[in-house]
């Protein structure tokens, strides 16, 4: 989609060419440019990687497990503050997180406090940066409840009201998407859906909730949101921690590619595979901080006790950041 968006400017900086003067076009440039930069800025794929699993974008007001990047920017972001405080801030916090350092008490009231993680200086700095002087991805509702609107206009609509409307949005928008833009709206909503559980769980109860919640309701999850896309939705790794996730040898080359682009520091490109009837989806799953709790060199010993206690095959470990843990096999219908 952003390789669409960059032609589509370019297209219009042409035509409009043709009509305003240099002072225009050159104003067009600019704008190519920014959006080019800000694409390639390093600390936006750090923020999808590390931060979306619990600040997603797209999840919805109601059902998300931590505020969206932009509310933290909105806040974060006051008056007169220089880059270098804002940033400090964010590290501030980050590094050892509590109600009295956060400067947003509604989010510690409605989520609590985040989990403390041991994220890199330097990651935390680019994202830092990045949110500081690009403008970044806001959910449909959050202008209006950030302005204090968010049950305005809802009138007597339940829950479910909202569900049945969202799915029939989600269907019409379906419908425009390109087969690799399908495939990974389904592999992402799924990982926000697994992730805020997750998430959920180690806010409650601290990390070993997090092998409990994977043995007993990943599968169930993953499964559910099967249904809701109608696709065949999996996760399968040359690693598994479930033997059940092995991958095949097909599967295994893709993952041996998706490890060379993400080593080699190249944006990943979904790899998709058609019959006459359906299509196959395959994007990679890679490692952030708050993986590397369970998946990671330096284990706690009694979560990895209980790791090998409810997976005794494990091979799931060992990892470092950014790097490709196994893939989404997703495959649906045409």
């Amino acid at each position: 989609m952003i390789r669409n968006l960059l032609l589509a400017l370019a297209v219009f900086g042409l035509v409009s060419g043709c009509k305003n003067d240099n002072k225009k076009e050159i104003g067009y440039t600019n704008a190519l440019s920014d959006l080019e930069e800000r694409q390639e800025h390093p600390g936006k794929k750090l923020m999808e990687i590390n931060c979306y699993v619990c600040h997603s974008p797209t999840a919805s007001h109601d059902s998300r497990i931590a505020p969206p990047m932009i509310a933290i920017k909105k806040h974060y972001l006051t008056d007169g503050i220089s880059k270098a405080d804002f940033i400090e801030d964010i590290q501030s916090y980050v590094e050892n997180p509590n109600a009295a350092k956060s400067k947003m008490p509604g989010a510690v009231k409605r989520f609590g406090v985040m989990p403390k993680a041991q994220y890199p200086e330097k990651t935390i700095n680019q994202i830092a940066e990045y949110i500081y002087d690009y403008e970044i991805e806001q959910p449909e509702w959050f202008e209006n409840h950030f302005n204090g609107q968010s049950r305005k206009g809802r009138g007597k609509q339940g829950p479910h009201g909202m569900q049945n409307r969202n799915r029939q949005q989600a269907s019409i928008t379906d419908s425009t998407l390109t087969y690799e833009e399908l495939g990974l709206k389904y592999a992402l909503s799924t990982k926000a859906e697994l992730g805020k559980n997750l998430m959920g769980a180690i806010q409650k109860k601290g990390t070993l909730a997090a092998v409990e919640f994977c043995n007993v309701k990943a599968y169930p999850l993953t499964d559910s949101m099967s249904i809701v896309h109608n696709a065949n939705i999996k996760r399968v790794s040359d690693k598994p921690r479930n033997p059940n996730n092995q991958a095949n040898s097909s599967q295994l080359i893709h993952i041996s590619k998706f490890k060379k682009d993400i080593s080699a520091n190249l944006e990943p490109k979904a790899i998709i595979e058609e019959t006459d009837d359906t299509v196959q989806f395959y994007y990679p799953i890679v490692t952030n901080t708050m993986c590397l709790q369970c998946h990671g060199k330096a284990v706690q010993p009694e979560v990895y006790k209980r790791i090998k206690a409810l997976y005794p095959k494990d091979q799931a470990i060992g990892y470092i950041e950014n790097e490709v843990r196994g893939i989404w096999s997703i495959s649906f219908n045409k």
